[in-house]
């Protein structure tokens, strides 16, 4: 009877604590999509205020001709399609970065993850680190669409909404219409061990794959490139320049205990609501050093694992990285939206990687230059609103 009773406690514990956390995910999401329609509601006003109103020298985006990104789920099955296919096709364009700068580079593809992986030092803990972003994600957009005949724009991964199994969301479920689905399981898996000098280490739960992606419409995709830095399960890391020629499967390790400890709908509501200056919203969204958090950046990041996806430097290898940045940035305008008056030219942090080099601080005025992955040279001051500059576009 004592055995009984005990069973009946445990069970209604645990059942208990799932209500709990059940009830406070469903209570983030609510204030998430409160904060989103918030943004969206300055948005309208900024773009509202333009209609028949005298236009700045270069202001082009009004509430007329403005572009609307779509979280994945939402999207039809042909919506899905058509965007896997283009970026499909964009594996199979021929490369643009010449030989001598990435031997390894075979694809338009590879233009990009090439360029993020020269880069990397300067545009993570930085002070360019969410408009180089924003650029290399909107650049990506247009390839797709100009030079793969996409007609939609670029969908995004609101981590919050799946953060207790990832592995069967929409995005991850492996169907024709994800963005294919976890590797072939690999057992016995100790934790992925993240290192950062002389800081402790950070031990991630490992999810039930690790080997190649063997559904969905990248399960036969060619990573090219890297790796770079790549950590292992267990400790250590696979280590390389990144940038010469190394064909192998695209491998997953999808965690759903990385996506709930750092990247659910509390992570995200507290980071835009708790942090009142660019400062520490950039640095608690990538993981503030020493303190045992990924941040959402980087839980987003290791909840896909695998190779590349693991690899700071060459993380753009796998496809699924374009909708993670998606998020990013719908994350960062929600934030700027809140007091756009003085969030929208927040910048903060220098040109280097934990200003390690110490280097100049970042200002409006510097260029960013994607290199051969497209676009052209353009100054932080015009990447700093979604409503200006090159950009014309919102979230829903």
């Amino acid at each position: 009877m004592h055995i009984i009773c005990l069973i009946y406690t445990v069970f209604f514990i645990a059942s208990a604590v799932s209500l709990i956390t059940h009830n406070e995910t469903r209570k983030s999401l609510i204030e998430l999509e409160n904060l989103l329609k918030a943004a969206g509601s300055k948005q309208a006003d900024i773009l509202g205020s333009r209609l028949g109103g005298p236009k700045k020298i270069g202001q082009r985006c009004t509430s007329e001709n403005l572009r609307v990104r779509h979280p994945w789920g939402s999207l039809s099955m042909e919506e899905r399609k058509a965007y896997t296919d283009a970026v499909l096709c964009l594996q199979q364009l021929p490369a643009k970065t010449p030989a001598s700068v990435v031997p390894g580079a075979r694809s338009r593809y590879d233009d990009f993850v090439a360029t993020h992986i020269n880069q990397t030092l300067n545009i993570h803990y930085s002070g360019t680190f969410l408009a180089w972003h924003r650029w290399f994600t909107y650049t990506y957009e247009q390839a797709l669409r100009n030079e793969c005949g996409y007609t939609g724009y670029q969908p995004y991964w609101n981590w919050g909404i799946y953060a207790e199994d990832p592995a069967s969301s929409p995005i991850f479920d492996g169907s024709p219409y994800s963005m294919s689905g976890d590797g072939a399981p690999i057992p016995n898996k100790g934790p992925l061990v993240l290192t950062l000098g002389d800081l402790p280490p950070v031990y991630l739960k490992p999810g039930n794959g690790g080997g190649c992606v063997t559904s969905g419409p990248f399960k036969d995709m060619i990573v090219n490139l890297g790796p770079v830095s790549l950590p292992i399960n267990n400790g250590s890391s696979i280590t390389g320049s990144g940038l010469k020629y190394n064909p192998r499967c695209l491998k997953r390790d999808i965690s759903a205990g990385v996506n709930s400890a750092y990247a659910n709908a509390t992570s995200i509501v507290n980071l835009i609501q708790k942090n009142s200056n660019i400062a520490d919203f950039q640095l608690v969204m990538q993981g503030v050093p020493g303190s045992g958090s990924i941040g959402v950046h980087g839980g987003g990041h290791y909840t896909i694992g695998g190779d590349p996806g693991a690899d700071v430097f060459v993380s753009p290898g796998d496809p699924a990285f374009f909708l993670h940045h998606g998020m990013i940035d719908l994350v960062w305008w929600t934030w700027q939206s809140l007091d756009y008056e003085n969030r929208r030219d927040a910048i903060s942090g220098t040109g280097t990687f934990l200003n390690n080099p110490p280097s100049p601080n970042t200002i409006l005025d510097d260029i960013v230059d994607l290199s051969y992955a497209g676009g052209y040279p353009i100054t932080m001051r015009e990447l700093m609103s979604i409503n200006d500059g090159p950009f014309c576009y919102t979230y829903i």
